[in-house]
Order: structure tokens, then C-alpha cells, then sequence
């Protein structure tokens, strides 16, 4: 767990820094990923770190003191604030995750008219708008359930929703709201997945007019869909492979634990896949995006002076050199 705090906010930290302190990554897609890895970043300062204290602190009682912890910590439930920031920033990722694959396919689909449509006031105001949404949705089962509750599991060592003891509390309404959970997750990763499918259909129609077509036709299409933005495309798909992949098990276990399965052993493997999530975007981005390695680069290390590139033959630039040289002089003689 410590390892996963260490991971999470240095990798994420970085990631904050390369896109918000650079004027290169101040673009529409850097706003957005850097909304991804500050709810990233709040997994790792608040979620992780107090499952971390729970076990050092029952390990040091040698006793299971779980709810004695529960209610001792500060005079009130931690798992109040816990649960709601760990699924609203796992909501607000899936969010983010589909707003880079409708800006990522409108640039492909529509180059020119990517500046019109994705303009910076629009893409932060829809994450400020998500970030609302995603926390509301957090909150609901508390607010519109008294059959639902909070409390830290000891086997998946997450604050989780669970239902209160008792067959008859799993009513009709504290299923539709847990179920909201699921259902938004899904709907938004299987849209995520369609726009993907309509991305990568472009780029391989491209591709193929691209081997067809004359080289001084190719040099227009290739005008209109840079390959560093068929390249961006590329890496958010990957973004949307492995949140899929971390995300598919605490579906699973949700979707279970509605239905009353108790999955202990299962629900630690579930909420620690998907945790480790928050590590892997700032994985993905160094080993797809050159210019994100090189600004991380100059933040450990600082800038480093390029050489200038000489020309490839050291005569022509004499001779140029020398050309401007007796130009000025016979200006300077007719004058």
C-alpha cells in the first residue's frame, strides 16, 4: 500500500506538472489529462493512505479492531469522506476517459473544424461539469437511500457500500441506486468503446487511401490528420484498454454484491486492481508520447541546449554567407 502511495502521487504529480506547466501541453487534451491525474492523485492522498493506516494500525493491536477504528478516528466515520472521493474519482476517470475520445475523434473526423469545436473554455467547462456530475452520483446512495451505508471492509481494505444488516433492508430502492453505479459505468465505457471503433474505422480508411493514392494527393490528406494526432488516438484507446481492465472486476463484484454474493477474497483483488489504475496513465504516456518524456526529462534534470543543426554541406553555407556579403558591398557601391 505504501508502495501504491509513492507510485501514485509521484507519477501523477509529474503528470500535473507536464501538462498544466508547459504552454506545449495547455491544449484541450492536456486540461483533460491533467483532470484524469488529479483524481488520479486523490486516490493516492486520500483513499490508499487510510487503508494503509487501518492495516498498520490493526497489525500493530495484533486484534481485528475494525470497528473501533471505524468510530474513533477523528469522532466520526472516515469512510463518510473515503467512499464518496474513491467513487467519484473513479466516475470522473471514466468521464474523462470519453471526453479524450470525442476530442480525439473530432480531430480525426473533423480537422478542420477541431479548433472551432473543442476550444479550451468549452473543455474545462465540461470538466467542471464532470467533476459536479461525477461526485453527485457519489453521494446519491446516501442521500436518497437510508438503506445503504459506509463502512471500511476488511476484506477488500476499501470503504464500501453496503447494504444494513438485514435481508429485509435490500428493498427495491437500494437496489435501482446501487445499480446506478454499474449502469453509468458501463454505458459510459461501452460509448467510449463505439467512438474508438468509429476513430480507428477513420484512420484505417485513411491509411488505405493513402497507399492508393498519388504521392502529391497523399501530401493533401495527410495535411488534414497529422499522424501525431492518429498517434494521440492511439494512446487514448490504450487509456480506454487498461481502465477497462482495472475497472471489469469491482463491476463484477458490485453487480454480485446486489445480487448477495459475498466475495471477500475477490473483493480484495477487485478494489486493488482497479486502484492501481492510478499508476498506469502516467506509464502509458511516457512510453507513447516523445514530447511528454522529453518535459519530464527536463523536470528532473532541467533543459538541456540542443545543438544547432549545421547544414549538410559546409560550403553552401559559405557560399551563402559570402553571397550576402558582396550583395551589401555592391548595394553599398551603386548607392
Amino acid at each position: 500500500m505504501i508502495a501504491f502511495i509513492v507510485a501514485i502521487i509521484l507519477g501523477n504529480v509529474v503528470s500535473l506538472l507536464v501538462f498544466l506547466g508547459s504552454k506545449r501541453f495547455r491544449t484541450p487534451q492536456g486540461y483533460l489529462k491533467a483532470s484524469l491525474a488529479l483524481a488520479d492523485l486523490a486516490v493516492g492522498v486520500l483513499v490508499v493512505p487510510y487503508s494503509a493506516y487501518r492495516e498498520i494500525a490493526t497489525l500493530l493491536q495484533e486484534k481485528d479492531c475494525n470497528e473501533a477504528l471505524s468510530t474513533a478516528v477523528w469522532g466520526f466515520h472516515p469512510c463518510h469522506v473515503i467512499g464518496p472521493v474513491f467513487a467519484g474519482c473513479t466516475f470522473v476517470s471514466i468521464t474523462t476517459i470519453f471526453l479524450l475520445c470525442i476530442e480525439r475523434s473530432i480531430t480525426v473526423l473533423k480537422p478542420l473544424h477541431k479548433n472551432l469545436l473543442v476550444t479550451k473554455k468549452r473543455t474545462i467547462a465540461l470538466i467542471a461539469f464532470s467533476w459536479f456530475l461525477c461526485f453527485f452520483l457519489a453521494v446519491v446512495p446516501l442521500l436518497f437511500s437510508q438503506d445503504i451505508l459506509l463502512h471500511y471492509s476488511p476484506c477488500s481494505r476499501m470503504c464500501n457500500y453496503v447494504f444494513s444488516t438485514g435481508e429485509s433492508a435490500r428493498t427495491s430502492t437500494g437496489w435501482n441506486v446501487i445499480l446506478l453505479f454499474p449502469t453509468f459505468d458501463f454505458s459510459l465505457l461501452g460509448g467510449t468503446f463505439v467512438i474508438n471503433l468509429i476513430t480507428f474505422a477513420a484512420i484505417r480508411q485513411f491509411s488505405k487511401a493513402r497507399k492508393q493514392l498519388a504521392q502529391p494527393k497523399v501530401q493533401s490528406i495527410s495535411n488534414r490528420t497529422s499522424f501525431s494526432d492518429i498517434k494521440a488516438a492511439k494512446t487514448i484507446a490504450i487509456l480506454t484498454v487498461s481502465f477497462s481492465a482495472c475497472f471489469g472486476p469491482i463491476a463484477v463484484f458490485v453487480v454480485g454484491s446486489v445480487l448477495g454474493y459475498q466475495w471477500c477474497e475477490f473483493s480484495f483483488y477487485a478494489f486493488w486492481i482497479l486502484t492501481s489504475n492510478s499508476c498506469w496513465n502516467v506509464i502509458i504516456y511516457s512510453a507513447r508520447d516523445r514530447k511528454f518524456r522529453r518535459r519530464t526529462r527536463e523536470l528532473f534534470f532541467g533543459k538541456v541546449l540542443k545543438r544547432k543543426r549545421r547544414c549538410p554541406g559546409s560550403n553552401a553555407g559559405t557560399a551563402g554567407l559570402c553571397g550576402a556579403l558582396l550583395k551589401e558591398i555592391l548595394h553599398h557601391e551603386c548607392a
